[in-house]
C-alpha cells in the first residue's frame, strides 16, 4: 500500500450530492478528492428520463445529468475516482479514508453516500429492474401510460406514488401485507376515493414474472396462505429506503432510521464532517435537493478550513 497522501477535502459518494459538493469545493480551489464507489452517479444513474429537473425542458436521462455534474466539477480541478472506500476514522484529526490501494488523511470529509430502495428479495425483483419493475413513480410513470400496475407498501410513500401513478395508468393495485395501511390518513381517504386504486390486502409478492419484461406477479395472502397469480404490465415497490451509512454508522449520530443527523448548516456531530444528499435526507430524496445540500455542505466545509487555518 502507498503512503498515506494528505487532502484537504474528500467527499465520499458521486450522486448529485457528492458532485455538486465537488463543484463548489473546487471553485473554492480545495481540489477536492470524490469516491464515487461502484455505482457512478448513484441512483440518479438508474432513471431513464428525468423532467423535473430545471434547465431541462426536453428532459435528461440519469446517466446524461451524471456526466455534466462530473464534466462540471472536473472543470474546475475535482479529481473523480470510480474506487470505493472500505473504511473511515473520524475518531482521529485527520481523518483516515482507506481504500484498496491507499490510505488518504483528510482535513474535511463530506459524507454523500445516498440511500437504497429497500428491496423485496423475490425472485425476479433483480432481474426485471427497469423492465417492470421500478422504484420511483415519479422517475418512470409516465411510461406507464394507459397500463395496469401494481404498487407494493402500505406507508405514506407507496400511497403517494399510487396517486401519481393514476395520472397515467389505466388501473393501480395496491399491494399491502396488512389489513389497514399504515400512511396518513388524508392520504388513505385520497387513495380510497380514487377510482383508478384497488386494494390487494393480507398479501405479499413471492415472485415477478414475465419473458423480456414484467407480466406477472406470484402472490401470497398471509392469512389464508392462499397462492395465486394476477397480471401486471408492471410493479413499483415502494417499502422504504435504507441510507448507506455502514462505513460511518458508529461514528456519527444517526436518527432512529440510519439516516445522518445534520443541522442546517450540514454539519454532522463530528466537527469537520458534513453530510448531503440522501444519507442525510429520508423526506424529499430529490436530485436538486441532493445538489443543494451538496453545496451547502461544500460551502461550509470552506468555512471550517478557514477556521482551522486563519
Amino acid at each position: 500500500m502507498d503512503a498515506t497522501e494528505h487532502e484537504k477535502i474528500i467527499i465520499i459518494g458521486g450522486g448529485p450530492a457528492g458532485l455538486t459538493a465537488a463543484l463548489y469545493a473546487a471553485r473554492a480551489e480545495l481540489q477536492p478528492l470524490v469516491f464515487t464507489g461502484m455505482t457512478l452517479y448513484g441512483q440518479v444513474s438508474q432513471t431513464d428520463l428525468i423532467e423535473n429537473y430545471p434547465g431541462f425542458p426536453e428532459g435528461i436521462t440519469g446517466m446524461e445529468i451524471g456526466e455534466q455534474f462530473e464534466k462540471q466539477a472536473v472543470r474546475f480541478g475535482a479529481r473523480v475516482l470510480l474506487e470505493p472506500v472500505e473504511s473511515v476514522d473520524l475518531l482521529q484529526s485527520p481523518f483516515l479514508v482507506k481504500t484498496y490501494t491507499k490510505t488518504y488523511e483528510a482535513e474535511t470529509l463530506i459524507l454523500a453516500m445516498g440511500s437504497d430502495h429497500k428491496k423485496l428479495e423475490v425472485p425476479g425483483e433483480a432481474e426485471f429492474a427497469g423492465k417492470g419493475v421500478s422504484y420511483c413513480a415519479t422517475c418512470d410513470g409516465f411510461f406507464y401510460r394507459g397500463k395496469d400496475i401494481h404498487v407494493v407498501g402500505g406507508g405514506d410513500s407507496a400511497i403517494e406514488e399510487a396517486l401519481f401513478l393514476t395520472r397515467f395508468a389505466n388501473s393501480v393495485t395496491i399491494i399491502h401485507r396488512r389489513d389497514a395501511l399504515r400512511a396518513s390518513p388524508l392520504l388513505e381517504r385520497r387513495a380510497r376515493g380514487n377510482p383508478k386504486i384497488r386494494f390487494l390486502w393480507d398479501t405479499v409478492v413471492e415472485e415477478i414474472k414475465g419473458q423480456e419484461k414484467v407480466q406477472s406477479l406470484s402472490l401470497r395472502n398471509v392469512k389464508t396462505a392462499r397462492q395465486f397469480e394476477v397480471s401486471t404490465d408492471g410493479v413499483f415497490i415502494s417499502i422504504g429506503h435504507v441510507p448507506n451509512n455502514a462505513l460511518i454508522a458508529d461514528q456519527v449520530e444517526l436518527d432512529d432510521n440510519g439516516y445522518v443527523r445534520v443541522d442546517w448548516l450540514m454539519r454532522t456531530s463530528v466537527p469537520g464532517v458534513f453530510a448531503a444528499g440522501e444519507i442525510a435526507d429520508p423526506y424529499y430524496r430529490q436530485i436538486i435537493t441532493s445538489a443543494a445540500m451538496g453545496a451547502a455542505a461544500a460551502l461550509q466545509a470552506d468555512c471550517y478550513l478557514n477556521e482551522q487555518n486563519p
